[in-house]
């Protein structure tokens, strides 16, 4: 399967969160609910595109697209 930046991902498709980027922002992602194997979503863009609202973890929470950059996920197959 395909991995790719959270920020490619279709709005509101379903992906599984697979690594992390840059690592010094590793922590900080764990710690808000992004961890391997979660499933992600991305729910709602700012109207310039930044932050954005991505559901994980049972919750919707705002994330900078600078961060989202360093999400890699694989877009879950529906058909």
């Amino acid at each position: 399967m395909k991995i790719i930046k959270l920020t490619e991902l279709a709005f509101r498709k379903k992906a599984i969160i697979r690594s992390f980027g840059e690592t010094e922002l590793y922590v900080k992602l764990l710690e808000m609910g992004c961890i391997p194997d979660e499933e992600i979503s991305v729910e709602l863009t700012a109207p310039f595109g930044d932050p954005i609202a991505i559901q994980v973890a049972g919750y919707q929470l705002s994330i900078r697209k600078q961060e989202a950059e360093n999400i890699m996920v694989e877009p879950i197959q529906t058909d």
